[in-house]
Protein backbone atom coordinates (compact mmCIF):
# COMPACT_ATOMS: atom_id res chain seq x y z
CA UNK A 1 0.00 0.00 0.00
CA UNK A 2 2.79 2.13 0.61
CA UNK A 3 4.71 1.56 -2.72
CA UNK A 4 1.63 2.33 -4.17
CA UNK A 5 0.86 5.78 -2.02
CA UNK A 6 4.64 6.41 -3.24
CA UNK A 7 4.51 5.61 -6.76
CA UNK A 8 1.13 7.97 -6.95
CA UNK A 9 3.21 10.73 -5.11
CA UNK A 10 6.45 10.24 -7.62
CA UNK A 11 4.16 9.90 -10.81
CA UNK A 12 1.99 13.20 -9.73
CA UNK A 13 5.33 14.90 -9.23
CA UNK A 14 7.06 14.16 -12.84
CA UNK A 15 3.28 15.14 -14.54
CA UNK A 16 3.43 18.46 -12.52
CA UNK A 17 7.15 18.65 -13.57
CA UNK A 18 6.86 18.06 -16.94
CA UNK A 19 3.64 20.47 -17.08
CA UNK A 20 5.34 23.40 -15.24
CA UNK A 21 8.86 23.17 -16.68
CA UNK A 22 7.67 22.26 -20.84
CA UNK A 23 4.22 21.90 -21.36
CA UNK A 24 3.19 25.83 -19.78
CA UNK A 25 6.20 27.39 -22.14
CA UNK A 26 4.24 25.96 -25.19
CA UNK A 27 1.64 28.19 -26.67
CA UNK A 28 1.06 27.69 -30.72
CA UNK A 29 -0.26 30.42 -32.53
CA UNK A 30 -1.76 31.94 -28.88
CA UNK A 31 -4.00 29.31 -28.56
CA UNK A 32 -3.27 26.12 -27.91
CA UNK A 33 -0.94 25.06 -24.73
CA UNK A 34 -1.02 20.97 -23.89
CA UNK A 35 -2.37 20.33 -20.65
CA UNK A 36 -0.91 16.86 -20.67
CA UNK A 37 -1.15 16.78 -16.43
CA UNK A 38 -4.65 15.37 -16.50
CA UNK A 39 -2.83 11.92 -17.81
CA UNK A 40 -2.26 11.42 -13.95
CA UNK A 41 -5.83 10.96 -13.26
CA UNK A 42 -6.36 8.86 -16.24
CA UNK A 43 -3.72 5.92 -15.69
CA UNK A 44 -5.45 5.10 -12.04
CA UNK A 45 -6.17 1.14 -12.09
CA UNK A 46 -9.48 0.14 -11.75
CA UNK A 47 -10.05 -0.87 -8.58
CA UNK A 48 -8.55 2.09 -6.75
CA UNK A 49 -10.87 4.00 -4.20
CA UNK A 50 -12.53 6.71 -5.87
CA UNK A 51 -11.98 8.82 -2.72
CA UNK A 52 -8.24 8.30 -3.30
CA UNK A 53 -8.81 9.51 -6.57
CA UNK A 54 -10.22 12.64 -5.85
CA UNK A 55 -7.42 13.62 -3.07
CA UNK A 56 -4.84 12.76 -5.52
CA UNK A 57 -6.10 14.69 -8.28
CA UNK A 58 -7.48 17.80 -5.82
CA UNK A 59 -3.41 17.71 -4.84
CA UNK A 60 -1.97 17.46 -8.41
CA UNK A 61 -4.44 20.19 -9.21
CA UNK A 62 -3.74 22.42 -6.58
CA UNK A 63 -0.40 22.19 -7.54
CA UNK A 64 -0.86 23.31 -11.05
CA UNK A 65 -2.84 26.72 -9.76
CA UNK A 66 0.07 27.48 -7.56
CA UNK A 67 2.27 26.94 -10.62
CA UNK A 68 0.74 27.97 -13.49
CA UNK A 69 -1.38 31.02 -11.59
CA UNK A 70 -5.12 29.67 -12.45
CA UNK A 71 -6.38 30.00 -9.18
CA UNK A 72 -9.11 26.91 -8.44
CA UNK A 73 -9.38 26.34 -12.69
CA UNK A 74 -6.81 23.17 -12.40
CA UNK A 75 -8.28 21.96 -9.30
CA UNK A 76 -11.81 22.27 -10.50
CA UNK A 77 -11.40 20.78 -13.43
CA UNK A 78 -8.79 17.91 -12.96
CA UNK A 79 -11.10 16.74 -9.68
CA UNK A 80 -14.17 16.69 -12.00
CA UNK A 81 -12.33 14.14 -14.51
CA UNK A 82 -11.27 12.29 -11.20
CA UNK A 83 -14.99 12.21 -10.48
CA UNK A 84 -15.94 10.56 -13.89
CA UNK A 85 -12.77 8.53 -14.58
CA UNK A 86 -13.71 5.20 -12.91
CA UNK A 87 -16.98 5.53 -14.31
CA UNK A 88 -15.23 5.78 -18.00
CA UNK A 89 -13.02 3.12 -16.85
CA UNK A 90 -15.32 0.70 -15.96
CA UNK A 91 -17.54 0.93 -19.11
CA UNK A 92 -14.46 0.80 -21.26
CA UNK A 93 -13.09 -1.81 -19.85
CA UNK A 94 -13.02 -5.39 -20.83
CA UNK A 95 -16.11 -7.52 -18.62
CA UNK A 96 -13.20 -9.61 -17.91
CA UNK A 97 -10.57 -7.45 -16.91
CA UNK A 98 -8.45 -7.88 -13.65
CA UNK A 99 -9.81 -5.92 -10.65
CA UNK A 100 -6.00 -4.19 -10.68
CA UNK A 101 -5.86 -3.53 -14.38
CA UNK A 102 -4.11 -0.52 -15.15
CA UNK A 103 -5.31 1.44 -18.13
CA UNK A 104 -2.76 1.13 -20.99
CA UNK A 105 -2.50 0.43 -24.87
CA UNK A 106 -1.70 -3.33 -23.76
CA UNK A 107 -4.60 -3.77 -21.42
CA UNK A 108 -7.49 -1.99 -23.09
CA UNK A 109 -6.05 -1.97 -26.99
CA UNK A 110 -5.47 0.45 -28.89
CA UNK A 111 -8.97 1.95 -29.83
CA UNK A 112 -10.70 1.92 -26.75
CA UNK A 113 -7.45 3.56 -24.55
CA UNK A 114 -7.29 6.02 -27.36
CA UNK A 115 -11.26 7.03 -26.95
CA UNK A 116 -10.47 6.38 -23.20
CA UNK A 117 -7.46 8.81 -23.44
CA UNK A 118 -9.30 11.79 -25.34
CA UNK A 119 -12.97 11.93 -23.35
CA UNK A 120 -10.49 12.51 -20.09
CA UNK A 121 -8.66 15.16 -22.15
CA UNK A 122 -11.80 16.92 -23.43
CA UNK A 123 -13.80 16.82 -20.31
CA UNK A 124 -10.30 18.41 -18.60
CA UNK A 125 -10.12 20.90 -20.78
CA UNK A 126 -13.63 22.16 -21.35
CA UNK A 127 -14.13 22.50 -17.78
CA UNK A 128 -10.27 23.82 -17.71
CA UNK A 129 -11.26 26.43 -19.80
CA UNK A 130 -14.59 26.91 -18.99
CA UNK A 131 -13.74 28.07 -15.53
CA UNK A 132 -10.78 29.98 -17.08
CA UNK A 133 -13.19 32.77 -18.94
CA UNK A 134 -16.32 32.22 -16.59
CA UNK A 135 -17.54 35.09 -18.80
CA UNK A 136 -19.16 35.22 -22.24
CA UNK A 137 -17.54 38.20 -23.76
CA UNK A 138 -14.96 36.45 -25.32
CA UNK A 139 -16.48 33.28 -26.31
CA UNK A 140 -14.68 32.65 -29.43
CA UNK A 141 -11.24 32.99 -28.14
CA UNK A 142 -12.44 30.80 -25.75
CA UNK A 143 -13.61 27.83 -27.56
CA UNK A 144 -10.25 28.04 -30.40
CA UNK A 145 -7.95 27.86 -26.99
CA UNK A 146 -10.11 24.93 -25.65
CA UNK A 147 -10.09 23.01 -29.04
CA UNK A 148 -6.80 23.13 -30.43
CA UNK A 149 -5.53 22.56 -26.79
CA UNK A 150 -7.84 19.23 -26.37
CA UNK A 151 -5.93 18.50 -30.14
CA UNK A 152 -2.26 19.37 -28.76
CA UNK A 153 -2.89 17.94 -25.51
CA UNK A 154 -4.04 14.14 -27.04
CA UNK A 155 -1.49 14.04 -29.54
CA UNK A 156 1.04 14.82 -27.24
CA UNK A 157 -0.11 12.25 -24.82
CA UNK A 158 -0.63 9.90 -27.83
CA UNK A 159 2.92 10.22 -28.48
CA UNK A 160 4.29 9.62 -24.97
CA UNK A 161 2.00 6.08 -24.88
CA UNK A 162 3.59 5.12 -28.08
CA UNK A 163 6.76 5.79 -26.48
CA UNK A 164 6.15 4.35 -23.42
CA UNK A 165 4.83 0.99 -25.46
CA UNK A 166 7.65 1.13 -27.14
CA UNK A 167 9.95 1.23 -24.83
CA UNK A 168 8.50 -1.94 -22.70
CA UNK A 169 8.43 -3.89 -25.97
CA UNK A 170 12.38 -3.60 -26.18
CA UNK A 171 12.66 -4.47 -22.79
Amino acid sequence: MIQRELENFLRMLVFAAVQVFVCSKIHLMGYAVPLVYVAFVAYFPLNYPRVGILMWSFVCGLLMDIFMNVPGVASGSVTLVALLQPMLLRRMSPKDAAEDMKPSLHTLGYTVFMRYLFLIVAVHHAAFFALDTFSCFNLQYAAISCGSSIVLSFLTLWAVEHFRTRKRKAV
